[in-house]
């Protein structure tokens, strides 16, 4: 048996070494894996910024979960969240970031932006105020603080806000600008006004002085609006606000020479663009009187002239000078102009479309016709093959209008509303030929389709009933069309002549009375017809005041 003696010191020593390499090796296994968390965190904000966000929302889940006490992977999964569209995990994780780090600016400032965008407009500003007066160097919460309390029409609150960007940065023309908008929306104009005119006392600025040239111009004070305009365009002789301001005062004073004189500058000038110039004009044409725009026409010309020569391939302006001339009468330049926007741009649907529309008003069915093919060739826009129909029926060119229509019928099979419209046309044709049985065989595929499409049941109708066939079904297939739209004067016309080639006169005559009311007087056909039933009811007298109204209608050939 062998007596082992140990040596306490040196034991001491070995342990002491071992627990020394212990806690090296846990420190370099946390050193490391922090190393990792960094690591990984840079991947995933590299991942954000390249918009691979569901890639860095991923990893940002999986580092949340390994680092929980990391504000930076807590502040950038709230921005993969929100990015998202999971505003709830987005507010979460911020509020993370937040309590692991209250200090951080841009943490606590994106949660604010969070609440507000949550609907949690009191959390948020609450949390905006804490940060202006824990941040009072960062300028930029004090205006998002601003523009909350403006949303939230805290007017007392906005104006304080204002207070201390002022203390901060002094007097400015944007802290100004809006103290005179804060005061306006409180409805104490009269004192932004005041503050814009301490300001500029100081500080002159084009945009300072026409806004009080705007405010004295609504005052009906021309004479301060005129000064602040002039003071304006001497600082800059091409500033917009002020040259309209002024063309304003003018119109005011019925100064029109000085008028023109003004906008020509805004007009003639080459930095203004054409949609700026396009906008006036429109403006123009709808609010002022008409019998003004006649009195000096040849100075509201010299505008659109003036304009169109600045911008002669501008398409928006092309349409606006032709809507000008027209509204003024002048509907041949009117046409001039929509058809150089037509020609200068002929992949321009609108540019198509609008002198296509004019061709339909001004009755030139040739040119209508062959432009909407061509327009349809070109955009297979179905509202074109309606206006070559059109072309064609004014043309008596039935057989075109039937063509078309087999064209929709072959080529939209699936397409109800279309076919039903195609077989309404086809048979409206049908019968203008005199052709009745291919008529009504065309109105019957229509009516399969579309049982209750009331302008095939009412020229269905009326086509029986001239014939004097088959009165009981022309009456049943009229009845629907008036129960749908029981004011309109042509469906009341065709359901009471039916009635009346009934025998039924008394029961037509309140049909036709109706029909009086909704536009029956600017018809021939429907005065006559009503004229005859009262005829045959011995109101002889009244039959012929209608007679003489008919009369007054009828063309003379």
């Amino acid at each position: 048996m062998f007596l082992v003696v140990f040596d306490k010191t040196r034991i001491f020593a070995f342990m002491k070494a071992w627990l020394l390499s212990v806690i090296l090796l846990c420190l370099t296994a946390i050193g490391a894996a922090a190393q990792s968390v960094e690591a990984n965190l840079v991947d995933a904000v590299q991942l954000y910024s390249d918009g691979k966000i569901k890639q860095a929302r991923e990893l940002l889940k999986t580092l949340s979960a390994a680092a929980p006490d990391n504000d930076a992977v807590w502040y950038y999964l709230a921005l993969t969240e929100g990015a998202s569209k999971e505003l709830d995990a987005s507010l979460s994780a911020m509020e993370k970031a937040v309590a692991l780090d209250s200090t951080n600016f841009w943490y606590r400032r994106s949660l604010g932006r969070l609440y507000l965008s949550a609907g949690k407009a009191e959390e948020g500003t609450a949390l905006y105020e804490k940060l202006v007066k824990d941040f009072p160097d960062q300028l930029s919460s004090v205006y998002e603080l601003l523009d909350i309390y403006l949303s939230q029409k805290k007017y007392d609150k906005a104006l304080e806000a204002l207070a201390d960007i002022e203390k901060q940065r002094g007097p400015s023309e944007e802290v100004v600008r809006t103290q005179y908008d804060v005061y306006t929306a409180m409805g104490k104009q009269d004192r932004g006004a005041a503050i814009l005119e301490k300001f500029n006392e100081e500080y002159s600025s084009p945009t300072v002085l026409s806004i009080l040239g705007d405010y004295y111009l609504a005052e009906f004070s021309d004479s301060l609006a005129q000064a602040r305009y002039s003071e304006a365009l001497a600082l800059d002789s091409g500033y917009v606000p002020a040259l309209l301001g002024m063309s304003e005062v003018h119109r005011h004073q019925r100064r029109y020479p000085q008028y023109f004189e003004t906008l020509q500058k805004f007009f003639g000038s080459e930095d203004i663009p054409a949609a700026s110039k396009s906008l006036y004009i429109n403006n123009l044409t709808r609010s002022l009187d008409p019998k003004i725009i006649q009195l000096h026409l040849s100075g509201f010309d010299s505008l659109a002239i003036t304009a169109g020569k600045m911008h002669p391939s501008d398409s928006t302006l092309i349409s606006t000078i032709g809507t000008y001339y027209y509204a003024t009468g002048r509907q041949d330049t009117a046409g001039e102009w929509f058809r150089k926007g037509a020609d200068l741009f002929p992949e321009s649907i609108s540019q198509t479309a609008a002198y296509v529309q004019y061709l339909s008003i001004r009755e030139r069915w040739t040119e209508l016709r062959d432009r909407s093919i061509a327009a349809f060739d070109r955009f297979h826009e179905l509202a074109f093959l309606d206006y070559a129909n059109m072309a064609n029926y004014n043309l008596e060119d039935y057989d075109a209008i039937i063509g078309n229509c087999q064209y929709l019928i072959s080529n939209y099979p699936k397409e109800k509303e279309i076919c039903v419209s195609a077989w309404s046309m086809m048979g409206d044709a049908h019968h203008s030929k005199g052709n009745s049985k291919a008529a009504y065989k065309a109105y019957d595929k229509a009516l399969k389709l579309n049982p209750n499409y009331a302008p095939v049941l009412n020229n269905y109708a009326y086509y029986l009933s001239e014939e004097g066939k088959k009165l009981k079904k022309a009456y049943s297939m009229s009845k629907k069309t008036i129960e749908q739209e029981p004011d309109n004067a042509t469906y009341l016309d065709t359901f009471a002549w039916i009635l009346h080639l009934m025998g039924k006169d008394l029961e037509a005559k309140p049909f036709f009375k109706h029909a009086m009311l909704y536009g029956g007087k600017e018809s021939a056909v429907i005065l006559n017809h009503y004229a005859t039933v009262l005829e045959a009811l011995g109101e002889g007298d009244l039959a012929k005041v209608y007679r003489s109204q008919a009369a007054r209608l009828t063309p003379e050939k």
